[in-house]
């Protein structure tokens, strides 16, 4: 592949990019926003009894070893969810639960007891060490997770083009099949520079709410 073979590919096909970047980006952030508000609820409501979190964990885990192109070829068979948008949002939810509530989980449970207990001497209640302790100090951990889910979402995503997303994915499968390095060459970059987007911008963000002192370093 030549640099002007990469650039004809460019220009001809710049409406169809456009489109597949903006279905393959808006199902990366709704998937993303479904997961946080399942999984972020249930990771702090686990770490209420380790007896269930170790059950939910073990779940999680398990889910998250099924492969992706399985994973969306046993969701397109059931009747409500068949090929396409709902099926593809399922299984990156699915996906999104062991590194959300594992990072949740983690998080709060790594706080430090003395700290809890003596927030419980000063007269804080069991809610309000909660919002105003652990999860301020597990944000750390907690933010990781989610770094970490939404560019595991993003790769993802693509395998969502072999049950009918019409998304980045594309350019790769149509790629291979015909064999045409531009076209898989461009599905990879873009998917790429949005993982790589995303993950800057999050990090921009976790630099404004998390202490510095508390950062997790990379």
């Amino acid at each position: 592949m030549t640099l002007s073979d990469f650039t004809s590919f460019l220009m001809k096909n710049s409406k169809t990019i456009m489109e597949y970047s903006e279905n393959h980006f808006t199902l990366v952030l709704l998937a993303v926003g479904i997961s946080l508000a399942i999984w972020v609820p249930v990771g702090l409501l686990l770490t209420k009894s380790d007896k269930w979190a170790a059950r939910v964990l073990a779940l999680a885990n398990t889910i998250f070893c099924i492969p992706s192109l399985s994973m969306f070829a046993i969701l397109v068979t059931i009747p409500m969810f068949g090929l396409g948008r709902k099926s593809a949002l399922l299984a990156l939810v699915l996906y999104a639960m062991m590194p959300l509530i594992r990072s949740v989980y983690d998080g709060v449970k790594n706080v430090d007891r003395n700290v809890i207990e003596a927030a419980r001497g000063m007269g804080m209640g069991t809610r309000r060490i909660l919002i105003e302790i652990l999860v301020p100090l597990g944000m750390p951990i907690i933010f990781a997770g989610f770094r970490i889910t939404v560019v595991m979402t993003t790769g993802i995503a693509a395998i969502a083009t072999y049950i009918g997303e019409r998304n980045l994915g594309r350019f790769i499968q149509e790629g291979l099949i015909r064999s045409n390095t531009p076209m898989m060459v461009t599905g990879a970059l873009i998917i790429s520079a949005i993982a790589i987007g995303l993950d800057t911008i999050l990090g921009l963000v976790e630099k404004r709410i998390v202490p510095k002192g508390l950062r997790i370093s990379r």
